[in-house]
């Protein structure tokens, strides 16, 4: 196993990785709506949504992988209602053929963001 650090994405803050390389395969944490040059949060549900695919790009980027070889995505919402909204961002992230997702409605979230997201990616 490699670990993945990256200033370019969330710090971790537990006992965690950013990410973990092991063979051909980047699994990373999930990722949430902080900008890491400030540490600030984003404000509303699309800003946090961009600013989350944000961090989980330059993560996968920065471990020498590319976001189009993403296979499955974790998307955990603090409220279904902003599906639509986050799904439309997601879009501009990815591209078919899009990865494996699943999407879940949770009561909370780290930090009280409205999304975290969570990727596996394999090596092109």
């Amino acid at each position: 196993m490699k670990e993945i650090k990256t200033s370019n994405a969330p710090a971790a803050i537990g006992p965690y990785s950013q990410a973990i390389v092991v063979n051909d395969t980047l699994y990373t944490s999930g990722q949430i709506p902080v900008i890491p040059e400030t540490g600030a949060i984003a404000d509303g549900v699309e800003a946090q949504a961009r600013q989350v695919f944000t961090n989980l790009k330059n993560l996968i980027s920065d471990a020498g992988f590319d976001i189009a070889n993403t296979v499955k995505t974790t998307v955990f919402i603090k409220n279904m209602g902003d599906f639509t909204a986050i799904n439309e961002i997601y879009a501009e992230f990815f591209t078919k053929p899009y990865p494996a997702r699943s999407c879940v409605e949770v009561a909370r979230l780290p930090k009280d963001v409205l999304l975290e997201v969570e990727a596996i990616v394999a090596k092109g």
